[in-house]
């Protein structure tokens, strides 16, 4: 086994302790703006964007709010000539990282040829790692599972890490699950395929000068300290986003940073001029109350809170007012006895 570290041009200071994972249709801008008004250190990812999307689509897929930083974004693709015309893209906009996605497992994505079904294709991923490496001077990260299909053995993972890492990559979240790739919905591929943290653990123990983050069923900050023990960085996806508030305390107990925890009350404050101003450019208030409706998850009231922007903020003329009048549904005495 080859432990021998690869020499990489760019220096990565990122910090990976904790970062939220790429979901797509959730972790859009207006999400990555309320996260990070709980987390500073938090690294954010991108939904997954596909090449053909930035390259030939009329919108800005790259558009972000300058306070997400440090940023990652992800792509979809396995042409090298277009995965490094999107890193540089991404390098001048001003991105602090760029991520390949070998992990999705959806039918769609197989017929572009990328996501999961990559990772049976190690010397093409290298071959896109090293194109986006000659072109830009942030790092290119992968994110995998530990196998596909039949091919789940801890050396069909060391190889595809080993050929992927020669070409320059040296950062990898590993989902802790292997894809099948026919047969299971992706959903079914977050949930079914049983996790294996050893063999990331192993993973790490085996190739120590790479950064190895890990992903797959974490749920608290608890978890994440006993995972952090064994490797470099802990992606948190789903709990991160339907109970956000876990998000409040990531700094102070994973990252060392003594700050005062932000209130549930100063989210919705602190959110407030952001809606402001994307009503005032147009847009709808449920673009971003979609992304907030987990915020009082738990306490007495959270369901008042729900109803209320689920029944109002689709409404034309809907605005912050909406967002005011659900917060009284939560119970003032829980909320402050739960921040206590």
């Amino acid at each position: 086994m080859n432990t021998t570290p690869k020499t990489d041009t760019s220096i990565d200071t990122l910090d990976r302790t904790f970062s939220i994972a790429p979901m797509l249709d959730w972790t859009d801008r207006h999400y990555r703006y309320f996260a990070r008004l709980m987390s500073a250190k938090a690294l954010l990812y991108t939904e997954m964007v596909t090449t053909g999307a930035i390259l030939h689509g009329k919108g800005d897929y790259l558009a972000y709010n300058t306070e997400e930083h440090p940023l990652a974004l992800q792509l979809g693709g396995s042409n090298p000539v277009d995965l490094a015309a999107c890193a540089k893209l991404a390098a001048d906009r001003g991105y602090d990282e760029v991520n390949l996605n070998v992990g999705c497992p959806s039918d769609r994505v197989q017929n572009g040829r990328f996501g999961a079904c990559l990772m049976a294709e190690p010397e093409l991923v290298a071959q896109c790692v090293d194109a986006m490496t000659q072109v830009t001077d942030i790092p290119i990260t992968v994110k995998t599972r530990i196998g596909i299909d039949e091919q789940d053995s801890y050396q069909f993972l060391t190889d595809f890490i080993e050929t992927v890492n020669a070409k320059g990559c040296t950062a990898f979240t590993i989902h802790a699950r292997k894809a099948w790739l026919q047969g299971l919905s992706p959903k079914e591929n977050r949930e079914i395929p049983p996790l294996d943290y050893e063999r990331v653990y192993q993973l790490k123990r085996d190739y120590p000068q790479l950064n190895i983050s890990i992903n797959g069923g974490i749920k608290t900050l608890e978890e994440a300290k006993l995972h952090l023990a064994q490797l470099d960085g802990v992606m948190v996806g789903r709990e991160a986003y339907q109970n956000p508030y876990i998000l409040a305390q990531v700094d102070q107990q994973l990252c060392g940073i003594d700050s005062p925890i932000i209130t549930r009350e100063q989210v919705i404050e602190q959110m407030l001029p952001y809606i402001e101003a994307h009503l005032a450019q147009g847009g709808r208030l449920n673009h971003i109350t979609r992304h907030i409706i987990g915020l009082f998850q738990g306490l007495p009231g959270s369901r008042g809170w729900r109803r209320h922007l689920s029944e109002n903020a689709h409404k034309p003329n809907a605005d912050i007012n909406v967002v005011l009048k659900a917060a009284e549904f939560v119970d003032a005495q829980a909320l402050a006895e739960s921040q206590a």
